[in-house]
């Protein structure tokens, strides 16, 4: 039924934009992932972006940043909302044209991997890691984290069986004891945490330079042909996250942030607590959009190619940045 829907729906924005002005799309279809509560379905929740865009918005959840990539390409979706940085840089590594606009959101304790409590395998011990099996899903944030958190602890990649695995399954297979170590995010990350420990803090892996930030995401010739459009979805973002920032808005937001990433209240609170959400102004500045989230991208498409997961890197990420809709939206 989704594959149905989304394809009437890429149908009817591609019947839009070969009309005669560009401003005819009357329609966008975005993806976002459930378990992942940020600011922005406030806005989403209470029709705010229909209302400041004037046009219908299909929203549409998925499971990976990698099937976003997917859809982007056959068109299927317009703008993608919180795409890891990983499989983004596979897909624009691999000829995809699709741009980042901005950053939607910072976090490191949210992203990580999890090794079965029975094996007792710490930060001491890792090594014991080599020969074992685990579930990743490959091409995400989640497979870079792992990638390099192995790198530094000397553990040979090649010689472990890797299964490729979306969070929810991963954390499914590790309660039943079928994983020696499974990486995720969000809701399936805390259930893993349940039957198993972290190998590396949030902020140690940070010390490491192993970041992780999720972006907004589009195709370059959406981005291209409805700038002004993507500008005012990224004021209302900018907006929401600004309202949450301020800290006096948070009991009203909450609740229904919860019910829309399908959480309950309490989850919620305790995700969203580890999320940061810079404003427009720390997004252009250079430790983001003007200069460091590209040099970012490229440290992870080598740390792809050294592990095999990718053929080539690109000799640079600048283009796969496109920061003039967010200053627009800022102004």
């Amino acid at each position: 039924m989704i594959k149905k829907y989304l394809l009437s729906t890429a149908c009817a924005a591609a019947a839009a934009i070969s009309a005669t002005s560009a401003s005819a799309l009357d329609e966008i279809t975005v993806a976002y992932f459930l378990e992942w509560p940020m600011p922005f379905q406030f806005a989403k929740a209470n029709g705010t972006y229909e209302e400041e865009l004037g046009v219908k918005i299909n929203w549409v959840s998925f499971d990976t940043g990698t099937a976003m990539s997917a859809a982007m390409a056959s068109g299927d979706v317009q703008i993608a909302v919180s795409q890891g940085v990983p499989p983004f840089v596979v897909a624009t590594s691999a000829g995809q044209d699709i741009q980042t606009v901005d950053v939607a959101v910072s976090y490191s304790d949210n992203d990580n991997c999890v090794v079965a409590e029975a094996l007792e395998i710490d930060k001491t011990n890792a090594g014991e890691l080599n020969g074992k099996k685990v579930g990743v899903p490959i091409g995400t944030a989640a497979h870079y984290g792992f990638l390099s958190q192995m790198a530094h602890f000397g553990v040979d990649v090649g010689s472990m069986e890797i299964v490729d695995m979306a969070p929810a399954d991963g954390a499914a297979a590790f309660a039943q004891g079928n994983l020696d170590m499974v990486c995720g995010w969000g809701g399936g990350l805390r259930r893993m945490l349940e039957h198993g420990n972290v190998l590396l803090t949030g902020a140690e892996k940070e010390e490491l330079g192993i970041l992780v930030f999720d972006v907004t995401s589009a195709p370059a010739d959406f981005i291209a042909e409805e700038s002004e459009l993507l500008s005012k979805f990224l004021k209302v973002t900018a907006d929401a996250n600004a309202m949450w920032n301020s800290g006096e808005h948070n009991d009203k937001m909450l609740p229904v942030i919860a019910k829309d990433a399908g959480m309950d209240v309490d989850e919620t609170a305790a995700t969203i607590a580890t999320f940061s959400f810079p404003s427009a102004e720390e997004q252009l500045s250079e430790k983001w959009l003007g200069g460091g989230a590209q040099s970012f991208m490229k440290g992870v498409a080598d740390v792809f190619v050294n592990a095999g997961s990718i053929e080539a890197a690109l000799d640079s990420y600048e283009r796969a940045v496109d920061s003039a809709p967010l200053a627009d939206a800022q102004n």
